[in-house]
């Protein structure tokens, strides 16, 4: 045991003071808030833009109110010239398209004949805004002409709202259903990437003391077992702790932007983009609701949850990395194994981003939730939605489970591989090993 805990502590000090290490730690938050305010910046630029569009209207059905201004797109009426002028007039003046509306005898003619010109191909949103604008004109010119009463069409419109409760009373609303997917997906990723990481720098570290033969003189102090379970807790802490000092340097970079900058600028957004009289009603009920529902989520228990699903995951896939960072001599040679590995933990993140959230008790969610090489992410992805306390239990046994029984097979590669070099290493002589 003391042999580990020396081990244990070699591999953390040797990842810890490692200058990459120290430099990606306090680096990659700045980097990721830096991508976050340029996907911000970049996506306020593009709603901001103003596009220009001519138009003529040859059908009069429409008229100069139909084609008001809006946020992002500003008319220029063209109707008096005819259609190859305003073609020439727009492709000179750069704008951004020209609408024709053709002359017709029905409206129906007029809505499968409409067109737009331009340059270059316009962006889905504008067509889209451009649409739903014909759209309620047309559509209020065909009721019309069908004798149909628009105040009284307009007074029948009705807007269902479904509250959400479970048998025993308890509200609930849809806003909180969609943190909860928040919360699901959000640490399934995590523990994905995780995996991914530090599983594959147990396996470089590994490789690498192998092919500089420092191996050779550990093995003869310690077990082989030893020194793999080493590696795993080892890099496993060294991860735990940058992923602490990350979660720290991101809540203190939010916390300081809100208080510089963010503040009144989001207040400000959100009064542009939202009516009085609708903010007002979301402030005083969804708002409120929302916030006093999020704080009833058991955050505690599912925090728990978290790091127990996210150790047993870790160790069971960083077992299997072990061995196979053992088995070859150059991390070229892992590209061979590293499919087997890697397709669980993507099925995990499928089946959680296409079950998961359209059913999270559906049997194909609580099946794959029980399979220890998915179960880490996608019964994390369903914690969120309330899961039986057996069904974790069974989930978080059969995972432990597996893990003793995968790091006891990855055990035997280790032995035999960790002084086995130049030669090609296949599933056949793998099989062989487990024999020993």
């Amino acid at each position: 045991m003391n042999k580990l805990k020396l081990i244990i502590k070699r591999e953390f000090l040797a990842k810890v003071r490692n200058r990459s290490f120290i430099i990606m730690t306090f680096v990659s938050p700045l980097i990721m808030a830096g991508m976050i305010a340029l996907v911000v910046y970049l996506s306020k630029s593009s709603m901001e833009k103003i596009n220009v569009v001519a138009y003529v209207d040859n059908s009069k059905f429409f008229s100069k109110k139909d084609f008001k201004d809006s946020n992002t797109i500003h008319y220029i009426n063209l109707t008096e010239v005819n259609l190859d002028k305003a073609k020439k007039i727009v492709q000179e003046s750069n704008h951004d398209g020209l609408l024709f509306i053709p002359e017709k005898d029905s409206i129906e003619q007029i809505t499968e004949s409409i067109q737009f010109f331009s340059q270059e191909t316009p962006s889905m949103v504008l067509i889209s805004s451009l649409e739903n604008n014909l759209e309620k004109k047309l559509e209020k010119e065909k009721m019309l002409q069908l004798n149909i009463d628009l105040k009284k069409l307009e007074q029948s419109d009705l807007n269902v709202d479904i509250k959400l409760s479970n048998y025993s009373g308890e509200k609930s609303s849809k806003l909180v259903n969609g943190i909860k997917i928040a919360l699901g997906m959000g640490a399934g990723y995590i523990i994905m990437m995780f995996i991914i990481v530090y599983g594959a720098m147990v396996m470089r570290s590994v490789i690498e003391e192998k092919t500089s033969r420092i191996v050779e003189v550990i093995i003869s102090s310690v077990k082989p077992f030893q020194l793999m379970m080493g590696k795993v807790i080892g890099t496993a802490g060294a991860g735990l702790l940058q992923f602490f000092i990350w979660a720290v340097l991101m809540f203190l970079m939010l916390v300081a932007g809100s208080y510089f900058f963010g503040m009144d600028s989001m207040a400000s957004v959100q009064t542009a983009q939202i009516p009085t009289d609708q903010m007002e009603a979301i402030a005083t009920n969804d708002a409120q609701f929302a916030l006093s529902e999020i704080l009833k989520l058991p955050l505690f228990s599912m925090f728990i949850w978290f790091i127990l699903f996210f150790l047993g995951g870790y160790l069971l896939y960083s077992s299997i990395y072990a061995a196979i960072g053992s088995a070859v001599d150059n991390e070229t040679d892992t590209q061979q194994f590293m499919m087997p590995v890697i397709m669980p933990l993507m099925i995990g993140v499928y089946v959680g981003f296409a079950t998961v959230i359209n059913d999270p008790h559906g049997t194909v969610a609580t099946v794959f939730s029980m399979i220890p090489f998915t179960s880490p992410i996608v019964m994390l992805m369903r914690i969120p939605f309330g899961v039986p306390l057996w069904q974790i239990a069974l989930s978080l046994f059969l995972l432990i489970l597996t893990f003793l029984a995968v790091i006891w097979l990855a055990a035997k590669i280790y032995r035999v591989g960790i002084l086995m070099y130049g030669k090609k290493v296949n599933y056949k002589e793998l099989y062989k090993w487990l024999k020993y």
